[in-house]
């Protein structure tokens, strides 16, 4: 029997209070994350396997994880990956030769382990999926089949199974492949488009040999709702990784406005839903399916967020997501959410063979929970919820230092990589969480790796510098000097906030770093404190005081090997250990300062990964985004 979610989250309150405070995505995971406890069983009765669905759902949950900071997620994530991908990078029921590009999607999740792990295993297992796509037949124009047993025939559903994995790849591993990628999407269009509604049908086949493809252009009979989800998801999953100044970029935007305007014209008035096969909603038997319109609600909102849609699409789409709250979730007695009415499959040719008739797409049965519906709903509640809070930072920028910090490593092709305190970095050593934080507050972040000047951080709104290099990090350190210090202070005065992380003393240049702190009242110094041995965590927190203006609300943070702050004029101590200052601000003209003796703020510290969950540096980060970017 399932544990209840109230004996996880609230021991000793009433749970229906309890989860009308937490958001819709945390109450889906939750409850499937008891309904596949130990694996992802996709097909009942039958033992998990490597499979898109799989892959949909733990992209949903690290989104979540990027989201609130809750390990869980991510543990659950490298869970199941274990569980399919051994030393080798090989993975568990995956077959090469079967060029199914459904076998793609999960791969998703290898990038991401790879990139915050470092472990090869994975890097290897992402390869093996990368061969496979160089492999993948194609038609004769290059498009991709969507499977060896389905030959010449390209399926909307394809683009997302395949793209999103291809794009990240391209970016990570730096391949020239956007041509490639955009190219898929451009034959789609081609040869899917209808005209006259501005849809894509469900599947083409190139060569018309199919019995279900029209003999004059090869399409499928019918629009299906789930797969004009498949491909909207795919293209602002892709735009996430295609570089900005590509000529093709724009391409891929246009088809999604092009797209999701004509998605709208088929929306059930009044409903704000869509059916199975949108076109044809009076006709008898047809009926409003839930994972499409989780899908179209996902990319309206994300596409909003990223610039690519116009903001109309923003109400429209929180109109639809109500309609999904109204009419497909559920809740059992035990106070988990479920999501009823998404079809379990649709597809076309195969044994049984499928026509893509109206009475086929029919027949197939409806589900609850199933994870093509449930995936899409996690992530288009967390789009509801980040627009809830874009407002904070919107038109805004927060600068990260790159030039007083700037270390340097080889990475294992050889190359050197910049490292450390970034925002690429998404091992323990970078900033990655703290830069999807202030995208999340609808701000953008930036880097500055020159001498700061007021004229280079005049568009910046936050300028942040954290642990500046010694000779020990750094051959030669640009140390900090006073013109750089005169910019600083007179672009602080004209109303920019000043973020200063330090470290201990033995791991960071502390003197000069004072030449730039003195001017606001601080000044970096001994003795250390919290110096923790092992894993005695209790020795690196920070208790929170109740009225402490930026972490209100917050009861402790941990901060290791913390260096102490001399203040002078009106410099305010936020917080003391032993005695010492160790949290600052003041106020400046028209701007504002705050200095912490520590990177505390960097993944290592927000991922909780290690770090008890008891400690909050993860909202704390955000409280502090959230002050830095109010006026």
């Amino acid at each position: 029997m399932k544990k209840t979610l109230l004996s996880i989250f609230c021991c000793g309150i009433l749970f229906s209070s309890w989860a009308q405070n937490i958001p819709y995505s945390v109450q889906m995971a939750e409850s499937l994350m008891q309904t596949h406890a130990d694996s992802i069983q996709v097909k009942i009765g039958k033992p998990a396997t490597w499979d898109y669905e799989q892959g949909l759902y733990l992209k949903a949950l690290e989104n979540l994880h990027w989201r609130t900071g809750d390990a869980r997620y991510f543990q659950y994530i490298l869970k199941n990956m274990q569980s399919f991908v051994n030393e080798k990078g090989e993975i568990r029921t995956y077959k090469f030769h079967e060029f199914n590009s459904d076998n793609i999607t999960t791969g998703r999740l290898l990038l991401s382990l790879y990139q915050e792990l470092g472990d090869e295993k994975y890097k290897l297992a992402a390869d093996l999926l990368r061969s496979q796509i160089k492999q993948q037949p194609r038609t004769k124009e290059g498009g991709f089949w969507h499977k060896d047993r389905y030959p010449d025939q390209m399926w909307l559903d394809g683009l997302y199974m395949l793209e999103p994995f291809y794009a990240e790849y391209s970016q990570v591993f730096h391949e020239n492949n956007w041509n490639d990628i955009a190219l898929q999407f451009e034959l789609m269009y081609k040869n899917a488009l209808d005209p006259a509604t501005g849809l894509l049908f469900h599947a083409y086949d190139h060569e018309r040999k199919q019995g279900w493809a029209n003999k004059q252009n090869g399409h499928s009979p019918n629009f299906w709702g789930r797969s004009l989800g498949w491909y909207v998801m795919a293209l602002v999953d892709v735009l996430d990784y295609f570089p900005q100044n590509h000529p093709k970029r724009a391409v891929l935007i246009t088809q999604l406005n092009q797209l999701s305007r004509a998605l709208l014209k088929v929306r059930d008035s009044s409903s704000g839903l869509w059916y199975q096969l949108p076109t044809l909603g009076s006709q008898k038997g047809n009926y409003l399916e839930a994972s499409c319109a989780n899908m179209f609600v996902y990319a309206f909102m994300k596409g909003v967020r990223k610039g690519y849609l116009p903001s109309s699409f923003s109400s429209l789409a929180q109109q639809s997501y109500q309609a999904i709250l109204d009419k497909f979730i559920s809740k059992d007695t035990q106070g988990y959410i479920h999501l009823e009415k998404t079809v379990s499959v649709g597809g076309l040719g195969g044994s049984p063979y499928r026509d893509g008739s109206f009475a086929y797409y029919m027949s197939e049965p409806l589900k609850t929970d199933d994870l093509k519906g449930t995936g899409p709903f996690i992530m288009a509640s967390i789009e509801m919820e980040i627009a809830k809070e874009l407002g904070i930072g919107k038109g805004k920028k927060v600068v990260l230092d790159y030039y007083f910090n700037h270390e340097y490593r080889k990475n294992k092709q050889g190359k050197m990589e910049r490292f450390h305190y970034t925002w690429e970095d998404r091992k323990d050593s970078g900033f990655q969480l703290l830069g999807t934080q202030i995208e999340q507050l609808g701000a953008r972040i930036d880097s500055l790796d020159q001498a700061p000047t007021l004229k280079n951080l005049a568009n910046a709104n936050v300028y942040i510098i954290v642990d500046p290099d010694s000779p020990k990090e750094t051959s030669k350190p640009n140390y900090m000097r006073a013109q750089d210090a005169d910019e600083i202070e007179k672009w602080v005065k004209a109303g920019g906030t000043l973020i200063l992380l330090a470290n201990d003393t033995t791991n960071c240049e502390i003197p000069k770093f004072n030449t730039l702190a003195k001017r606001f009242g601080m000044e970096f110094m001994g003795p250390n404190l919290n110096m923790v041995q092992g894993k005695n965590w209790h020795q690196g927190t920070l208790q929170i005081s109740a009225n402490n203006p930026i972490f209100k609300g917050l009861k402790k943070i941990y901060i290791k090997e913390i260096s102490t702050i001399k203040l002078s004029g009106t410099a305010q101590c936020l917080e003391s250990l032993e005695g010492h200052c160790v949290m600052s601000m003041t106020k400046v003209g028209k701007g504002k300062v705050f200095a912490l003796g520590d990177p505390w703020i960097y993944n290592e510290y927000t991922n909780n990964r290690r770090i008890p969950l008891e400690y909050e540096n993860f909202p704390a980060a955000k409280k502090l985004i959230e002050w830095a970017l109010k006026p």
